[in-house]
């Protein structure tokens, strides 16, 4: 059974930074892509940034010079360091897998997510 599960989210003030962390098991890690994605209540899931096994990065618009996607094969986790946040940031963010190695930005093709965790970022 594939669980994604991520950690890292809370409160930080404008212009903070946090790291978001997503633990992946029975998935078969190093040959999934993973990306992270994120939702206000009332709009649709907007894709933010997504990695290949080989670190291979796409970051969309959101994401952009302020956020940075990395891997570590070796322990399934893939991070989401956020810096300069704004209280527009404010949503659940939700970690990803695809199966294929060489996935895209568009959340159908994700087989696989995570419960996502509340970032709040006050004014």
């Amino acid at each position: 059974q594939v669980q994604l599960v991520e950690s890292g989210g809370g409160l930080v003030q404008t212009g903070g930074s946090l790291r978001l962390s997503c633990s992946a098991s029975g998935l078969t890690f190093n040959t999934s892509t993973m990306a992270w994605f994120r939702q206000i209540p009332g709009r649709d899931r907007d894709f933010l940034a997504r990695i290949w096994p080989g670190s291979n990065t796409y970051y969309g618009d959101l994401a952009k010079g302020r956020f940075t996607l990395s891997r570590d094969n070796a322990k399934n986790t893939a991070t989401l360091l956020m810096n300069s946040l704004r209280p527009d940031d404010t949503a659940v963010y939700y970690c990803a897998a695809d199966k294929s190695p060489f996935g895209n930005n568009n959340e159908r093709f994700y087989d696989y997510w995570g419960q996502g965790t509340q970032v709040t970022v006050s004014s």
